[in-house]
């Protein structure tokens, strides 16, 4: 087997990849509430520089709300076939404390063969991966059919208007696979967990603490609910047993409030608790049976307390995925994990939710496969290994063609 890592394009691939890498990480993509800070400036530069590789890749822009642009990259090799995405987003998640940082959490600095720096990791590493990818096979002008649609959206981290823009504009429609560029180890990860976020309002009457008869204290009643999720939490892990790939269901309490509105004091019972839940699920839990299930807990503790008033939002929705390891995209990443890395792939799932997930649910299959330590995203001292960087360019690379190319798996 040709050892990848001494031929010439890896070595070229290689040096590419780190310096668009680096040049990413050091524009400031963090998502700010001030509104001093978005994805305007990294968009800006992944379209000029996709233009600037006059390699004829057809460039767009589209604004999802004010400042946070979707950039698309269309390669059309003009011969019928099948159509592969790539989705790398652009958004960081904030630096926290920078006095925190060992290293400048922008500087992009490379230590010991390590790059840090938010954005590293996840994701603008692999989305470099993903552009120096396409950027080689045109390079070398490599014989492919069909398409290639580099999808870089904005705000992964957040609300993902980004995808579910993209997905609106008609962009997804037709897409035959796609490769989602996180964090994974290169592992090959065919299946993620879904999420449903709950935010849990329940009402009281406002009262002395001292004279808690005349009140109604809706901090009790939260108490018992929370009680009653963390029961239904056991029996869905009882009852689904342990995913191979992404271990358990879970309902997570986060946010605990009280009072909703105003200023809390030790000696006055609220008016109002709210809390959110985080539920995480996996392929086997149908959502709007879980969703009954808590209804039917609220319910019940209507019945047997008449001052349970409760209002239930749903703020998120989105269901847990899986991929087939006989799909075409899975095969194609299998085969190009063996092929770069010389060994047989480690096949594994994401712990959380992606772009991928609305992909998913538009009919497209989705593997999500990149470099980063899966530990590492969102930490202080964020980093990837810039080897990785460029195994990782090497698997995209080489996965597109054997999905595009008609090559015997």
């Amino acid at each position: 087997m040709v050892d990848m890592k001494q031929t010439s394009t890896y070595i070229r691939d290689r040096e590419t990849v780190i310096a668009l890498t680096q040049k990413l990480v050091q524009i400031e993509s963090v998502y700010r509430n001030d509104g001093k800070g978005n994805e305007q400036a990294v968009a800006n530069y992944v379209a000029e520089y996709l233009r600037n590789l006059n390699l004829g890749i057809e460039v767009h822009m589209e604004e999802v709300v004010p400042g946070r642009p979707n950039v698309i990259g269309i390669i059309d090799s003009k011969k019928p076939g099948k159509t592969l995405l790539f989705e790398g987003h652009t958004d960081v998640v904030t630096e926290g404390n920078r006095d925190a940082w060992a290293y400048d959490p922008f500087g992009a600095e490379i230590v010991d063969g390590r790059m840090y720096g938010r954005g590293t990791n996840d994701t603008k590493g692999n989305l470099a991966c993903m552009i120096t990818a396409v950027q080689s096979i045109l390079l070398d002008q490599e014989s492919f059919t069909g398409k290639i649609i580099l999808c870089i959206p904005c705000d992964e981290e957040g609300l993902m208007l980004g995808i579910k823009h993209f997905i609106a504009q008609g962009w997804a429609d037709g897409v035959d696979g796609a490769i989602i560029c996180e964090p994974e180890e290169n592992q090959v990860c065919i299946a993620q967990r879904g999420a449903i976020r709950l935010r849990v309002d329940i009402y009281g009457r406002m009262a002395h603490g001292a004279i808690s008869w005349s009140g109604i204290n809706p901090n009790w009643r939260m108490a018992r609910f929370i009680t009653e999720m963390e029961k239904l939490e056991k029996e869905e892990q009882e009852r689904l047993g342990e995913d191979p790939f992404l271990k358990w269901p879970s309902i997570t309490p986060t946010i605990l409030q009280a009072p909703v509105i105003g200023d809390a004091q030790i000696n006055v019972i609220p008016d109002q608790c709210m809390t959110t839940l985080d539920i995480r699920t996996v392929p086997a839990q149908n959502h709007d049976e879980l969703l009954a299930k808590i209804e039917a807990i609220i319910t019940r503790m209507k019945e047997s307390d008449p001052d349970f008033k409760v209002e239930l939002t749903v703020l998120d929705n989105r269901p847990a995925t899986y991929t087939e390891r006989t799909n075409p995209i899975v095969e194609a990443v299998h085969h190009a994990v063996e092929h770069v890395l010389e060994k047989e792939p480690i096949y594994n799932g994401v712990p959380g939710a992606t772009d991928g997930t609305f992909l998913h649910v538009h009919g497209i299959p989705i593997v999500t496969i990149g470099a980063g330590d899966r530990d590492i995203p969102h930490q202080i001292n964020e980093y990837v290994d810039i080897e990785e960087l460029a195994e990782t360019t090497a698997i995209y690379r080489k996965a597109a063609l054997l999905f595009l190319a008609g090559v015997d798996l």
